[in-house]
């Protein structure tokens, strides 16, 4: 990431809005913005392959869940946020994972330019090529701001993506098992 390329940009931003990039509530603002999006972008152009440790299963072999895994990403349509809550959901082949990974995996890709529908398909994708189990779903429940603050501005519109794969897209009662869990509060 090149902060000094972020930096020139914000300001050249603060002055096409006709503002005053020098003023004093300003002067600062590209710097603590090339910082920022170093923190909250900070994950382009990395490999998602050491995230994952696989743990020898304990011979389990249902539904392990994780709901609630908070996560914030940037629309790369308008640069703005969006943020929500994950679930994620596997079952084990030969073996397991700490739970604490399936977090770290959602927030890896979130930091990233995005959009919610690969967002959710990065998380799976990754977890069946690092975890190789009998299955994964993912659950993305989000609020965009770009449809908070601008264009139709309807705040608490929530979008929800999922993708399914291996035995929760084959087998509909896994699927459903699944849902339900994730449902139930």
């Amino acid at each position: 990431m090149d902060e000094k390329k972020i930096e020139e940009a914000i300001r050249l931003l603060i002055d096409g809005l006709g503002d005053d990039p020098e003023r004093p509530g300003l002067a600062e603002t590209p710097e603590r913005v090339a910082r920022m999006y170093g923190e909250i972008c900070g994950n382009i152009g990395k490999s998602d392959e050491d995230i994952i440790k696989k743990l020898p299963a304990e011979r389990h072999d249902e539904i392990i869940l994780v709901r609630d895994i908070p996560f914030y990403s940037v629309c790369e349509h308008h640069m703005i946020p969006f943020l929500g809550i994950c679930h994620v959901a596997y079952i084990p082949k030969e073996s397991i994972s700490g739970i604490s990974k399936l977090a770290r995996v959602v927030e890896f890709h979130a930091r990233k330019l995005q959009v919610q529908e690969r967002l959710t398909s990065q998380i799976a994708d990754t977890l069946m090529r690092d975890l190789d189990p009998k299955g994964v779903i993912v659950v993305m429940d989000a609020e965009h701001l770009c449809m908070t603050m601008r264009g139709v501005k309807k705040p608490g519109a929530r979008t929800v993506t999922s993708v399914v794969r291996g035995i929760f897209r084959d087998k509909i009662a896994t699927r459903n098992e699944a849902m339900s869990l994730i449902g139930n509060r």
